[in-house]
């Protein structure tokens, strides 16, 4: 049993509601929606991320012997017989990887018998949540540091493996230039970055020893870290160094800083180097990063290369959760509507139409209901697999990546701010307005007799 393909990787009520629903033979189409209700604090757009992982979990969808053995202890013989069989055979809808969107908007729309659509909705929702939650977290760090190498550390400190793995992923789909993670690079042909460890410098009597030994090992990749006890001290030893070096034609690529007041170190360091003509080495920094302290860094002019972000990005340290959500908007052709407190929802079956200012910026967005008449602008949601089955050739991470710093572009200059700005207009249409009141309507006469 793999436990991350798994169909058990569910919630148990997405298996109770399945067997009342085949008991009750509500096996009509029903039509799922993901939006998110609301930014979190000091945010002012989301990026849409993990869509290929969902396409791939809905086409290889099957419960193996060893699931149903299992599911066999809990359940009656006829659920058994229905997943012994089970496949999923409905659409997706859904706005491309690496699309900026906003609350209300759904993003993935699931159009399955009621069965199906109900039993997928715990993993597509821990999916297309984590991811989107990364890259969103990623996307506030490359508008700050444009231009930069940005690469991911995180994957020690992230809440498990597949979290780790799918960070670099989502972090390199919103611009970061890679990973450590070297797994990473092996699934998703992400390019991956390392230096060296304390401890290797530790290990050492002397300092510049542990430099060479390095160097002499990695000639085409040599990046000191050299804050493990006098940072400007070492940087004179890389120097020296480096003189040694030239007659093996090896060169000091970079050095590592990662501890104390880094842009002072940077400053110091830069001027070292310069000093003893390693104009050429870069600086690259870590240790507890993430896009305010970037956007410090940059502010004082230290004269750091690139940065490596951990922790603050593979836990989205400031806002660790989205609030999303993945609701019925219709049954058996019948528009539905949520009317908790708080949480109403718009029915139907949605669009999500973008408009731009002349110079390519954005400027307004409308939710409207598929079958009215198009609004203006382009149409965000795009079908991705029909009965079960993909629709397109999927784009490459590295091209899914080059689509999204694309979209950047039309972000105007509060949204890249880490500040919040005034909110993204996002109007819902007319006739969407009309179809909720008159579901609410209903809603009264049939429950407290109202008109």
């Amino acid at each position: 049993m793999n436990p991350l393909s798994s169909p058990l990787l569910a919630d148990l009520y997405q298996f109770t509601m399945l067997q009342t629903y085949l008991e009750q033979r509500m096996d009509d189409i029903a039509v799922f929606e993901l939006f998110v209700r609301k930014l979190p604090a000091g945010r002012n757009f989301l990026v849409a991320a993990g869509l290929d992982q969902v396409l791939e979990f809905l086409e290889n969808l099957h419960f193996t012997p060893e699931e149903l053995t299992w599911l066999a202890k809990r359940f009656p013989p006829h659920v058994i017989d229905y997943l012994e069989r089970f496949r999923f055979t409905g659409d997706v809808h859904a706005m491309p990887e690496g699309t900026v969107f906003f609350p209300n908007e759904p993003i993935l729309r699931i159009t399955a018998p009621m069965p199906q659509a109900q039993l997928v909705e715990s993993r597509i929702i821990n999916l297309m949540h984590f991811e989107t939650l990364i890259a969103s977290k990623a996307a506030r760090s490359v508008l700050i540091a444009r231009n930069k190498l940005l690469v991911d550390f995180g994957m020690r400190r992230a809440h498990g493996a597949e979290a780790g793995l799918l960070a670099a992923r989502a972090s390199y789909l919103a611009g970061f230039s890679g990973t450590a993670t070297l797994l990473a690079g092996a699934l998703y042909d992400i390019p991956v970055f390392g230096t060296m460890a304390h401890s290797f410098v530790q290990a050492h009597q002397n300092e510049i020893d542990a430099f060479a030994h390095f160097a002499r090992s990695h000639p085409d990749n040599t990046m000191l870290l050299i804050d493990t006890y006098d940072t400007e001290v070492a940087a004179a030893k890389v120097v020296t160094l480096a003189q040694q070096l030239r007659s093996e034609n090896i060169r000091i690529k970079g050095v590592r800083l990662d501890s104390g007041d880094l842009a002072q170190h940077a400053r110091n360091v830069r001027a070292i180097l310069d000093d003893g003509g390693l104009r050429e080495t870069t600086i690259f920094a870590s240790g507890n990063l993430d896009e305010y302290k970037l956007q410090a860094l940059l502010a004082a002019q230290a004269p750091i290369d690139g940065f490596g972000i951990g922790t603050a990005l593979d836990i989205s340290l400031d806002a660790p959760a989205l609030d999303c959500a993945y609701k019925l908007q219709e049954y058996a052709g019948i528009p539905r509507r949520k009317h908790s407190e708080g949480k109403a929802t718009w029915p139907g079956r949605k669009q999500v139409y973008r408009r731009y200012t002349n110079d390519g910026q954005l400027l307004e967005d409308t939710v409207a209901l598929e079958d009215e008449n198009p609004q203006p602008g382009e149409a965000l949601l795009q079908p991705f697999m029909r009965a079960g089955k993909r629709l397109q050739p999927t784009l490459t991470l590295h091209e899914l990546r080059s689509r999204t710093l694309t979209g950047y572009r039309c972000l105007t200059q509060n949204m890249t701010a880490l500040e919040a700005a005034p909110p993204y207009p996002v109007t819902i249409s007319a006739a969407l307005h009309a179809m909720a009141e008159q579901i609410d309507r209903q809603y009264l006469t049939q429950h407290h007799g109202q008109t």
